[in-house]
């Protein structure tokens, strides 16, 4: 019987084998999070936990959707660095959504998208405002969506103030993932983020705010973890702010028990309207999130794939089809059908283990290099695993560091599309130019010859050679040939 799943954002009408043979041509790319029997470094309870979430696990990134459904619009703090805004479809940042929902409408989008988005593993509240102290609504729309399609995964977003008082609610409706934003474990460092706090019935500034908010994001992660509810840390990267203590919050929350932490770079256009944008406080270069990032990779799960998603968001990472699922679209009546969903699930399990063995094989080739040579390689993906986009589509590459110990995922770099209406911009170019610091290497399906002379007089080589390769295998046969092993060479 025909099925229609959701493709590279098309919907398709398929069959399930049809829809098996698009996946598996598909796959999914390196990660360091799992495998299809789960990481040798994790519980597999754990590994059960994280296998299908696609913002706690990079393998499930490729593979599963997430959505979240903007029914919390009240916020008890106000950061330097947000600007919510509400009927903005053209901003990908969180905070910014396009309509607010009651819980009622929230369950006719989730049962919408959940019959039409089969990769769809997850359902998150994170906003626009905060979920815990707008808390009536996230627990009156979690109770509804439970109830008609149990099987979901259930995660909030928190800024933590409000965390504590919720906390046995939290894990007796059965969330197990709950993401804090902690920016600082010094209220004197938090007193340059964080103007107020509403907290008690009153509003609190300065150094008292920061003191609280420290105290009260504490006191939640340590509640959650002695819950064994699993625990991601979001902070916002701010240049000259907390750039460097950023160290010490990761020391601090790894100790009392986060399972994952995602250091985000600040986002400060002002025409976004923050106080950071208006005045003038840059973001970190992406070489300069990198760099942090690795000093905090000695024991630490790091997120990296993270694309700091609107708090209406539907879909992979990295796309947002939440303009397709607005209300004025949805039926008055819907039912949920769980076959569509099902069937997609079985076709992934199956493939995670095909995956496994061309990670590892890749692996393999790279140890066998005569180098020390660590590069990063970018990659133009539209999904599913693959060097399956032109270099002119892309608005985003993913970034990969690989060296004789293997291939590993750093992160993703967003760029303006090259490619306008057939034609290449020079100033475009120029972006992607800087965007793409420190790359040695672009692979992609496809090329141009103009990009491809102005990236090469960069000192950036691009090639369309491993075409539709795994993006691992296409990495390793691309760093074995720049670098071959002794015994190679002497065949």
């Amino acid at each position: 019987m025909a099925q229609v799943i959701s493709l590279d954002s098309l919907m398709i009408p398929v069959s399930t084998d049809t829809m098996r043979q698009q996946l598996e041509s598909g796959g999914c790319s390196s990660s360091s999070c799992g495998s299809s029997d789960g990481p040798a470094d994790m519980a597999p309870e754990v590994w059960a936990k994280v296998k299908d979430h696609p913002c706690y696990s990079e393998e499930a990134h490729h593979y599963f959707a997430r959505m979240h459904v903007a029914v919390a619009p009240a916020c008890n703090i106000q950061c330097n660095y947000c600007n919510r805004k509400y009927d903005c479809a053209n901003e990908s940042r969180p905070g910014v959504v396009s309509e607010k929902l009651t819980p009622e409408q929230a369950l006719r989008k989730v049962v919408t998208v959940a019959n039409e988005v089969p990769q769809l593993s997850v359902l998150g509240i994170a906003g626009p405002g905060d979920a815990c102290y707008d808390w009536k609504r996230t627990k009156a729309t979690f109770d509804l969506v439970a109830k008609e399609i149990p099987d979901i995964k259930l995660c909030l977003s928190t800024n933590g103030l409000a965390l504590p008082d919720h906390v046995d609610e939290i894990a007796d409706m059965n969330i197990d993932h709950v993401t804090i934003t902690i920016n600082m474990v010094d209220p004197q460092v938090g007193t340059g983020i964080y103007p107020w706090i509403f907290y008690n019935h009153r509003r609190w500034t300065g150094l008292e705010a920061a003191k609280i908010l420290h105290e009260r994001q504490m006191q939640g992660l340590e509640m959650l973890a002695a819950r064994n509810i699993l625990v991601k840390v979001n902070s916002v990267m701010i240049p000259g702010v907390n750039d460097e203590h950023l160290v010490e919050v990761n020391k601090v929350v790894k100790a009392k028990g986060a399972f994952l932490h995602n250091v985000m770079p600040l986002i400060s256009d002002p025409a976004h309207g923050t106080y950071f944008g208006l005045n003038g406080q840059r973001g970190p270069r992406a070489m300069e999130l990198k760099a942090l990032q690795d000093k905090l990779s000695d024991g630490t799960k790091l997120m990296r794939h993270c694309r700091q998603c609107r708090a209406d968001a539907v879909g992979l990472l990295g796309e947002d089809r939440g303009q397709e699922f607005t209300m004025d679209q949805l039926a008055e009546e819907i039912s949920y059908d769980p076959s569509k969903r099902a069937a997609y699930r079985e076709i992934v399990a199956e493939n995670r283990g095909e995956h496994v063995a061309q990670k590892a094989a890749a692996a393999e080739v790279v140890a066998e290099s005569d180098t020390d040579a660590t590069v990063l390689v970018a990659v133009a993906t539209k999904g599913g695993g693959r060097i399956n986009q032109h270099f002119g589509h892309a608005t985003e590459f993913q970034v990969y560091e690989v060296s004789p110990s293997g291939i590993g995922f750093v992160g993703h770099r967003k760029v303006d599309q090259y490619c306008q209406g057939g034609w290449g911009e020079d100033a475009t170019l120029d972006g992607v130019l800087a965007v793409l610091e420190g790359v040695t290497i672009v692979l992609c399906a496809k090329v141009g010859d103009c990009p491809k002379d102005s990236l090469a007089a960069a000192g950036i080589q691009v090639s369309h050679d491993y075409a539709y390769d795994w993006i691992e295998s296409g990495i390793a046969a691309w760093y074995a040939a720049a670098y071959p092993s002794a015994a190679r060479l002497s065949a």
